[in-house]
């Protein structure tokens, strides 16, 4: 299996959560992960796909460790079991939230 079709599936996984996928490109950042996943009630996750097996590269894993500094979550699946799980969390999570958004900020 390739890594576009993982990347695939898990764009239609999120659309189906009524979430957004975002494909990230940067000319200025290489490593930047695959995807930003924006899930119903607040809930974000910067995603990396691979192929069954592989792993981030060095430099990926440095721009992923960047990411979850910052207090959000960076994660890299590699098969449909391990999008299924990270859909499962996201959803749980953004029930967790709901009822605790933050509230008075003006756009």
């Amino acid at each position: 299996m390739r890594e576009r079709v993982i990347e695939e599936y898990l764009r239609k996984k999120v659309k189906e959560t009524g979430g957004i996928a975002y494909k990230m490109t940067s000319p200025a950042r290489r490593a930047l992960p695959d995807r930003m996943c924006l899930f119903p009630n607040g809930v974000l996750v910067f995603v990396e796909c691979k192929a069954p097996g592989r792993k981030p590269t060095k430099l990926q894993a440095i721009e992923m460790n960047r990411i979850k500094e910052l207090g959000h979550q960076a994660v890299y699946v590699d098969s449909h079991v391990a999008i299924d799980y990270l859909i499962r969390w996201a959803l749980q999570k953004g029930k967790d939230n709901v009822g605790n958004e933050t509230k008075g900020l003006k756009a």
